[in-house]
């Protein structure tokens, strides 16, 4: 018997709308807005403070040992954040910050004397500490990866360091101080942003917390190692090489473009380490480590050549920014959650004691050789923490330990 078909009933398939693209949440917003506007400051009073002090006749050995000031007062704030975090909020920090860099600059360009100038230092120093380790030690307690999480906020804060310089190198043409007072107004705008942070709590102490100090546990000393390279490459341009441009015949607006191109260079540094998987991030901290030194190593004797002096910042620049991410990336993930902030505070402490001890050290190479020369010897010590990759694999490899962080 032949059975009767009965008719297939199509479905009517209407188009696909195309999904609506999910919006920044607004904390994401104003970490990365925050670290614009910040780092463009900064960026820019890195730049005008060296030449101020080259106008106001400090010479080359002061703008070291100015320098020098201003890390060694991040160096005393950082080490005491841990503790500060245990009671205070991340967002406070980061919106203290602001204000104070804002008032480092307007002291130092209503006058350029020597109280004023140490004191503008010390107060920069004290804005660097309280900026970077809230800011980052905000973004490694979402979900994900803590490498992608300050990967972000660098590539950001790149942005403003990018910006900052050039801005530094053209209103200096009229003179430094001016240019440190935009700065003034463009610092105080960073706390805007901070006010809307989420209002995460402060941190507790963990129970069963591991004996030993923090930097000596394995990975966070790997990541006190990362800041070390990428402290001192930081110090030496926001100091000496600076100097050393305009001593090989650059003016002020090539040396801001130079120094602009080492930020952008170094923001391409946080974006690549941001996709770099968990394998190969022993190679990735040699190369970096390789890299910042040998270039900079490179740029004495080329700084005459604003080709080549931008190809030698550029390479730095790439090494520094993927070094600058995977410090405190490594450090944070090696420990408990309760104690990332106390993780990150140690490694940056290490990064504002290079940031210290390279200006001081070139400091005391040009009392008895050019700056070109001490540059040279500077980009070699840089250099020498690539050592420590083999240590690093190993923890990398290892099984995580209970409590510790995500990768």
């Amino acid at each position: 018997m032949l059975t009767e078909r009965r008719p297939v009933r199509r479905r009517l398939r209407l188009p696909r709308l195309p999904r609506r693209p999910r919006l920044p949440r607004r904390d994401t917003v104003a970490s990365a807005g925050g670290a614009v506007v910040f780092s463009c400051a900064l960026g820019l009073s890195s730049v005008a403070l060296p030449l101020l002090a080259l106008d106001a006749g400090y010479g080359s050995v002061g703008v070291g040992v100015l320098t020098a000031v201003s890390a060694v007062s991040q160096m005393a704030t950082r080490l005491g954040l841990g503790v500060v975090m245990r009671v205070l909020p991340d967002w406070t920090l980061v919106a203290m910050a602001g204000a104070v860099l804002a008032v480092s600059n307007l002291v130092v360009a209503v006058s350029a004397a020597l109280v004023p100038f140490v004191a503008a230092q010390l107060l920069q120093g004290v804005a660097r500490a309280c900026f970077w380790t809230g800011s980052q030690t905000h973004v490694v307690r979402g979900a994900g990866s803590s490498v992608r999480a300050l990967a972000t906020v660098n590539f950001t804060s790149g942005a403003g360091l990018l910006v900052g310089p050039v801005l530094a190198g053209l209103l200096s043409e009229r003179s430094p101080s001016y240019a440190l007072a935009v700065c003034t107004a463009i610092a105080a705008g960073a706390v805007v942003p901070a006010l809307f942070l989420d209002r995460l709590p402060p941190f507790r102490r963990p129970d069963g917390r591991a004996p030993g100090r923090m930097w000596r546990r394995p990975g966070v000393s790997a990541g006190c190692w990362a800041g070390v390279s990428a402290g001192a490459w930081r110090g030496l341009l926001g100091s000496y090489i600076p100097v050393m441009l305009v001593r090989a015949g650059n003016g002020a607006a090539v040396v801001g473009a130079l120094v602009a191109v080492a930020n952008a260079s170094s923001l391409a540094g946080s974006a690549v380490i941001g996709r770099t998987g968990r394998a190969a991030l022993a190679r990735a901290f040699a190369l970096g480590t390789l890299a910042t030194g040998g270039a900079l190593a490179l740029l004495g004797p080329l700084g005459g050549s604003p080709v080549a002096a931008a190809l030698a910042l550029g390479v730095s620049g790439v090494g520094a920014g993927a070094l600058q991410t995977l410090g405190p990336a490594i450090a944070s993930d090696a420990v408990h959650p309760e104690e990332r902030g106390e993780a990150i505070a140690t490694a940056g402490t290490f990064r504002a004691a290079a940031l210290f001890t390279a200006p001081f050290g070139a400091a005391g190479l040009v009392a008895v050789l050019p700056v070109s020369a001490a540059l040279v010897i500077a980009g070699a010590a840089i250099a020498v923490p690539a050592l420590a990759a083999g240590r690093l694999r190993a923890h990398l490899n290892a099984p995580p330990a209970e409590g510790a962080g995500r990768a």
